[in-house]
């Protein structure tokens, strides 16, 4: 495992760049990124639709969400890998198609985390901004969504460790992500796959790892300020108490 790293860490870290392409370990977490980034607005969208007390504009988000929940993702890569060419008139790259199917995937999951965000707050959040005068948009946009979006940073964090292993997927149509690229250390030795693919294994143990633990510092972080919050908010045990009659 150790030689592996030692002879082909270069490889799995950047591919052949810069005297090839970009690969490895770098593509994954540009598709990663990259896929959470894009998705993120769309997402928020489809989440505001789904909370619409606009039927018409509600059920046909959540059928789509529905739908895009409930297919595997690498079925989703192959609709992707073999539409978006017609859809743009011309070759697409991997990268290009992966990239693209991660935004819609993803976009259909963070939707629900957003829309968990907002109805997680207590309803006097939208009834206080419309009893000051704000329209329904303007109270999502200044009081409700600021506050569901603080609150779902660690499902977010979450959602982007997801996303790094799914784009282990790309490799089914030859994205140089970095399964591709431990398969190519794999394909050059030919006697070590156990090796290879446990050294593969690790890297992604401890990159997932180590973004999984800062979610969980980071609900605590939140819980304990929204605590904090609820304690300074709280009435003074002083305010209210009858006084004491002589």
């Amino acid at each position: 495992m150790f030689s592996i790293l030692r002879d082909y860490g270069v490889l799995l870290l950047i591919g052949q760049y810069p005297q090839g392409p970009l690969g490895g370990l770098a593509v994954t977490l540009l598709l990663a990124l990259g896929g959470i980034l894009l998705a993120f607005p769309l997402a928020v969208l489809m989440a505001l639709a789904t909370t619409s007390p606009v039927a018409w504009l509600r059920r046909p988000v959540f059928a789509l969400i529905y739908v895009a929940r409930g297919v595997p993702l690498v079925m989703f890569i192959f609709w992707v890998y073999f539409f978006l060419p017609v859809l743009v008139g011309r070759t697409v790259s991997g990268f290009t198609t992966m990239l693209a199917t991660l935004v819609i995937y993803q976009a259909a999951y963070m939707a629900e985390i957003v829309r968990a965000g907002i109805e997680g707050l207590p309803k006097g959040q939208m009834e206080a901004g419309r009893a000051v005068g704000l329209s329904y948009l303007q109270t999502m946009r200044r009081i409700v969504l600021p506050q569901a979006l603080y609150n779902m940073v660690p499902s977010m964090v979450s959602q982007f460790v997801s996303t790094i292993k799914e784009t282990s997927l790309g490799y089914v149509i030859s994205v140089n992500e970095l399964t591709f690229a431990a398969n190519q250390v794999n394909t050059t030795l030919l006697t070590k796959p156990f090796s290879v693919f446990v050294t593969l294994a690790g890297i992604y143990f401890v990159l997932c790892f180590s973004l999984t633990r800062l979610a969980a510092y980071l609900e605590r972080r939140i819980a304990r300020k929204r605590a904090g919050t609820l304690v300074a908010a709280s009435p003074s045990p002083a305010i209210g108490r009858p006084l004491a009659v002589e």
